[in-house]
C-alpha cells in the first residue's frame, strides 16, 4: 500500500491555497456574527469551563434556547485565533483554509486503502476543488465539519491498524479509536458516525464477509449445525467494544444536552411540522436534492429553509420520481457491493458508507434537524462521492480508446470546479454579497429577503432594507419575524405609526395565551421578541407605560424564562420609578443568568436610585468579575467610586477610567473624570493633560473647559485661564460661572473693570435674580468709583438675597465709607476715595476669602469649597467649587446614555 508522499502533499496544498486564498479576505458573516462576534466564550476574561457548559454559540445548555450543539473542541479552536488576532477574520479563514488542507492529505492517506495511487489522487484532487465546500472552508462556522472529519479519518485510520498479522486483535489502535471519535464528536456530533464506517470495514473488508455469506453463518449458527467461526467470535469482540464505546458516548451526549432537543419551528423545517404523508415525501425527496448538489454543484445556496423547496404533499408530484431514481441507484450499488467479495465491491461499500452513515444525522429521516439542505453537512459524505467517481475513472481509463477521454474529463472537472470554488468564495465576502448571491438561486425564501435587508440595515440604509423586508413579508405573510424586521426599519425611520402597526402585525400572528399553557416548544424565543419591540416602542409616549409593561408580562406569561423580557421591563419600572419592582425583576433576570454581566450592572443602576451607593459599588463589581472590560461597569462604578469623597477609592477609579478609555478612546467623558480625579489629589499636571485630551476630542466642552480655566485659576495661572474661558464662552454663551470667573480675573488680575462689567451685565441680562452677579456688579461700580450706585446695587442685592449676612455687611462698608467721605468733604465719586477704599479692603477680601468668607468688597469667585463640585460628579453634572452648580446640567448628551443599559 503506497504511502503519500510530499509531492503529492503539495500538489493538494497548493491546489487548496490556490482554490481559497481569496477567502482570506472575507469577513465573518451569518452564522460566523453568533458563533464568534457575539460569542463570549471566546474571550481570554471567559473560564475555559464554560466551553464545556455552553453550546455552541455560547448559550448554556441548561437553556431552553439553547441550541443544544454540543461542539467545545471547535470553540476552543476559535478561542485560540482569539488569543492571536482577537477579532481580525483573516486568522480565522487562514485557519480553515490550514484544517482543509489537512483532510484533503488525510483523505488521501484513506483513499489509499481502496484506491490505486492515481485513482486515489484523483478523488483526493476532486475533494480538494469541489464547491460544495465552500460553506465549510469559507464559512468560518464550518470549522465544526473541518475539525470533525479531521479527527474522523485519523479515527478510521487508527482502526484499519487493529488487526494483527497472525489475525489477532491489537488493541491500542481499538483504544485510540475511541478516543478520537469522542475527540470527533466534540467538534460536531456527526463525528460519531464513523464507528458505523469502521463496522462496516472491519465486517465486509478487513474479515471479507458478503452479505450472502453473514445469512449463511447466522443460519448456521441458529439451527446448531456449528458454533461461531474464531475470525466470526473476534469480529464481535471488536465490534461490541466499538458499541459499547459509543453508547456511553451517546447516554453523555444526552446528560450534556439534558434529555432534551433543541426547538426548531416550521420557518427552519417546514416539513418537520407538515402531517403524513407530506413529511415522509419531502424528507425522502431532500436525499436526491443533496446527492444533485453533489453531481452538480452549479447553484449553490447559504440558505434553503422556509419555502426554498416546496413540499412535496402528494403522490403525484413528478419530483417523486427523483425520489424512485436516487432509491434505485442507492439500492444497486449497495447490492453490488455487498454481494460480491471483489475489491471493486469492497471500495463502492466503504465509498457508501462515506456517503451513508455521516449524513444519517442530518437526513431528517430519523430525527428532525433545524434547516432543510445545508451544504456543510455534505463536506464528509462527498469524500464517498470522490471515492466513486474516481473508481467509475479507474475503469473508464483503463479501457483503452478511453484513456485520454477519460483524463480530458477528469482535467476539465477539477478546473470547473477549482474555478466555482474560487469565485464562490467571492460570495462570502461581506452579508450583502452572500445573501444577494442565494437570491439569485431562491427568491422564494423569506429568510434570505430578511438578511438582505439586515446586511443593509447594519449600512445605515434603512430605506432600501425596508423594501427588503417588505418582500420578505409578501414570500412568506405569516412570517413573525419579518413584520418584526419591517417595524424595526419604520421605528429607525421615525415613524412610529407604521412601526406599531408592523408590530401588531407580527403579535397577531403569535398564538393566543391560554392560562396554564406552556408555549416553550411552540413559540421560537427571537419571535417573544415582538412584545418588548412593541413596548419598547410605545413606553417613549409616558401615557402608554402601564401598557408597555402589561406588554413584558404577556411575555414573561408565555415563557417564564425569557430573561430578556426581564430585563426590560426592570428598565420601564426603573422609568416610572417603581424601584422596588424593577430590582426584583433585574433579581428575576439573574437567577436565570448569573453569568451575565449586564444584568448586574443594572442592577446596580437600580441600587443607585434606590440610593444605596455601597450595594451598587458591590453589584458594579460583579458585573466586572464576570467581564472586566464592561464599559458602562467601568464607567459608572468609577463615577461612584470618585463621587464618595474617600481617597481610598481613587486609585481604583483612577485605574476603571483607565481601562475605559483604551475601550472607548474616543469618549471625552473617560479623560474629563480622570481629569477630575487629578484635580481630587492635587496633580494639576495630569489634571490639565487629561483635560485638553478630552477637549481635543469633543469640541466645546463645557465641562472640561470650564474646570480647566478654574484649575489655571487655583493654580495662580490667571492668564492661561483667559483664552480656555473665551473659548468656553464661544461655544456656550450663556454659561454663567464661566462668566463669573472671567469677571473675576479681569478685575482682580487684570485690573480691567469695564472687560469685568460686561461680563456680569450679561449674567443680569440672561438672569436678573443672580446674586452672585448682581453682587459682583456691585463691586464693579465701587471700583469705578461710583459709591451711590453700589449702594444702590448693593441694596437691591439684599433685596434679592436678604439672609445673605455678606451683602449686608458689604452695604454697611460701603455707607459707612459714604459716610466718612461726606463728613471729610469729599466728592462720592471722588478717585482718591475710592482708590484708598479699595486699597482698604482688598487685602482683607483675599484674606478672607481663604477663609470660606467675604468681609471685605470684593468680586465673588469660584473656589468657596468642593462640595459641590461631588455632587456634580455623581449626576454627570458640572463640576464647579464655590458656585452654585446647575444640577440638571450634563457633562453632555452621551454622559446620559451611561446610566441605563438597552
Amino acid at each position: 500500500m503506497a504511502v503519500v508522499s510530499w509531492k503529492e502533499i503539495l500538489l493538494l496544498t497548493g491546489l487548496v491555497v490556490g482554490c481559497y486564498w481569496n477567502s482570506l479576505s472575507c469577513g465573518f458573516v451569518f452564522d460566523d456574527v453568533s458563533a464568534i462576534l457575539d460569542n463570549k466564550d471566546l474571550r481570554p476574561s471567559t473560564p475555559l469551563r464554560d466551553l464545556f457548559l455552553n453550546d455552541f454559540w455560547g448559550t448554556p445548555m441548561a437553556e431552553e434556547r439553547s441550541h443544544k450543539s454540543y461542539r467545545p473542541l471547535t470553540v476552543f479552536t476559535f478561542r485560540l485565533n482569539y488569543l492571536f488576532s482577537e477579532l481580525s477574520a483573516a486568522s480565522y479563514h487562514l485557519f480553515n483554509v490550514v484544517l482543509h488542507g489537512i483532510v484533503c492529505v488525510l483523505f488521501l492517506r484513506v483513499c489509499r486503502l481502496f484506491l490505486d495511487k492515481t485513482s486515489s489522487l484523483v478523488a483526493a484532487l476532486l475533494f480538494a476543488v469541489h464547491p460544495i465546500h465552500t460553506e465549510a472552508v469559507t464559512g468560518v462556522v464550518g470549522r465544526a465539519e473541518l475539525l470533525s472529519s479531521i479527527f474522523l479519518l485519523a479515527a478510521f485510520l487508527a482502526y484499519t491498524k487493529s488487526t494483527g498479522a497472525d489475525h489477532s486483535i491489537v488493541w491500542s489502535p481499538i483504544a485510540l479509536t475511541v478516543v478520537l471519535v469522542a475527540a470527533a464528536t466534540l467538534c460536531k456530533e456527526q463525528g460519531i458516525t464513523v464507528v458505523g464506517i469502521c463496522c462496516v470495514y472491519e465486517v465486509f473488508v478487513a474479515q471479507g464477509f458478503t452479505f450472502p455469506m453473514l445469512l449463511d453463518t447466522l443460519r448456521q449458527v441458529l439451527q446448531g449445525k456449528d458454533g461461531f467461526p474464531y475470525a466470526v467470535l473476534q469480529t464481535l469482540l471488536k465490534l461490541i467494544v466499538l458499541v459499547i464505546s459509543t453508547l456511553l458516548l451517546v447516554i453523555i451526549r444526552v446528560q450534556v444536552i439534558q434529555s432534551q432537543l433543541p426547538v426548531f419551528t416550521r420557518f427552519d423545517n417546514p416539513a418537520a411540522v407538515s402531517p403524513t404523508p407530506t413529511r415522509q415525501l419531502t424528507f425522502n425527496y431532500l436525499l436526491p436534492v443533496n446527492a444533485w448538489l453533489l453531481l452538480n454543484p452549479s447553484e449553490l445556496c447559504c440558505d434553503w429553509t422556509m419555502g426554498t423547496i416546496p413540499l412535496v404533499e402528494s403522490l403525484l408530484d413528478l419530483r417523486n420520481l427523483a425520489t424512485l431514481t436516487f432509491y434505485s441507484f442507492l439500492g444497486f450499488l449497495a447490492y453490488h457491493s455487498l454481494r460480491y467479495k471483489h475489491s471493486s465491491a469492497k471500495t463502492v461499500v466503504m465509498a457508501l458508507s462515506f456517503i451513508v452513515l455521516p449524513f444519517i444525522p442530518a437526513s431528517n429521516l430519523f430525527f428532525p434537524v433545524g434547516f432543510v439542505v445545508a451544504e456543510r453537512v455534505l463536506y464528509v459524505p462527498s469524500m464517498g462521492f470522490c471515492v466513486l467517481v474516481a473508481h467509475g475513472f479507474k475503469f473508464v481509463s483503463h479501457k483503452g480508446h478511453m484513456k485520454k477521454m477519460s483524463w480530458l474529463m477528469i482535467g476539465i472537472l477539477l478546473t470547473t470546479h477549482a474555478v466555482k470554488t474560487f469565485n464562490r468564495n467571492w460570495d462570502w465576502e461581506s452579508e450583502y454579497t452572500l445573501f444577494t448571491s442565494a437570491l439569485k438561486v431562491n427568491k422564494n425564501n423569506a429568510k434570505l429577503w430578511n438578511n438582505v435587508g439586515h446586511a443593509l440595515e447594519n449600512q445605515n440604509n434603512y430605506a432600501r432594507a425596508l423594501r427588503y423586508f417588505l418582500q420578505a413579508t409578501r414570500v412568506q405573510p405569516d412570517d413573525i419575524g419579518a413584520h418584526m424586521n419591517v417595524g424595526r426599519t419604520y421605528k429607525n425611520l421615525n415613524k412610529s405609526k407604521e412601526a406599531e402597526d408592523a408590530y401588531l402585525v407580527a403579535k397577531s400572528l403569535m398564538p393566543q395565551i391560554i392560562p396554564g399553557k406552556k408555549y416553550a416548544t411552540r413559540v421560537a424565543p427571537n419571535h417573544l421578541n415582538v412584545y418588548i419591540n412593541l413596548a419598547n416602542l410605545i413606553r417613549a409616549n409616558e401615557s402608554r407605560l402601564e401598557e408597555a409593561d402589561q406588554l413584558y408580562r404577556q411575555a414573561i406569561s408565555m415563557r417564564p424564562d425569557f430573561k430578556q423580557a426581564y430585563i426590560s421591563r426592570g428598565e420601564l419600572l426603573l422609568k416610572m420609578n417603581k424601584l422596588t419592582e424593577a430590582r426584583d425583576a433585574y433579581l428575576r433576570a439573574l437567577e436565570l443568568d448569573r453569568t451575565n454581566a449586564d444584568l448586574w450592572y443594572n442592577l446596580a443602576i437600580v441600587n443607585i436610585e434606590m440610593k444605596d451607593p455601597s450595594e451598587a459599588l458591590k453589584n458594579f463589581n460583579h458585573a466586572l468579575e464576570l467581564n472586566p472590560r464592561h464599559k458602562l461597569a467601568l464607567f459608572n462604578s468609577a463615577l461612584l467610586m470618585q463621587e464618595s469623597g474617600e481617597p481610598k477609592f481613587w486609585p481604583e477609579a483612577n485605574r476603571r477610567f483607565l481601562t475605559y478609555v483604551e475601550e472607548e478612546p474616543e469618549d471625552a467623558n473617560g479623560y474629563f473624570n480622570l481629569g477630575m480625579l487629578a484635580m481630587d489629589a492635587n496633580e494639576n499636571a495630569a489634571a490639565e493633560r487629561w483635560m485638553r485630551k478630552a477637549i481635543s476630542l469633543q469640541a466645546g466642552f463645557r465641562s472640561a473647559l470650564f474646570n480647566l480655566a478654574l484649575l489655571f485659576s487655583q493654580s495662580k495661572r490667571e492668564v492661561d485661564a483667559l483664552p480656555v474661558l473665551d473659548e468656553l464662552l464661544r461655544h456656550h454663551p450663556e454659561h454663567i460661572k464661566g462668566l463669573i470667573l472671567k469677571g473675576d480675573i479681569l478685575m482682580n488680575h487684570k485690573k480691567d473693570t469695564r472687560g469685568a462689567k460686561t461680563c456680569f451685565e450679561r449674567i443680569l441680562r440672561m438672569d436678573p435674580t443672580n446674586v452672585q452677579g448682581k453682587h459682583n456688579l456691585c463691586v464693579v461700580y465701587f471700583e469705578e468709583r461710583d459709591l451711590p450706585r453700589a449702594e444702590q446695587c448693593l441694596e437691591e442685592t439684599l433685596a434679592l438675597a436678604p439672609n445673605e449676612e455678606y451683602v449686608r455687611r458689604h452695604l454697611s462698608i460701603v455707607r459707612s465709607k459714604m459716610a466718612a467721605m461726606s463728613a471729610a468733604g469729599q466728592p462720592l465719586t471722588s478717585a482718591e476715595g475710592a482708590t484708598a477704599a479699595a486699597e482698604e479692603e482688598e487685602p482683607k477680601r483675599v484674606q478672607e476669602v481663604a477663609q470660606g468668607e467675604e468681609e471685605g468688597v470684593g468680586v465673588d469667585a469660584v473656589g468657596k469649597g468642593a462640595g459641590d463640585e461631588k455632587n456634580a460628579r455623581k449626576s454627570s453634572a458640572e463640576s464647579l467649587e464655590g458656585v452654585a452648580v446647575d444640577q440638571s446640567e450634563s457633562l453632555d448628551s452621551s454622559q446620559s446614555d451611561k446610566q441605563t443599559k438597552e
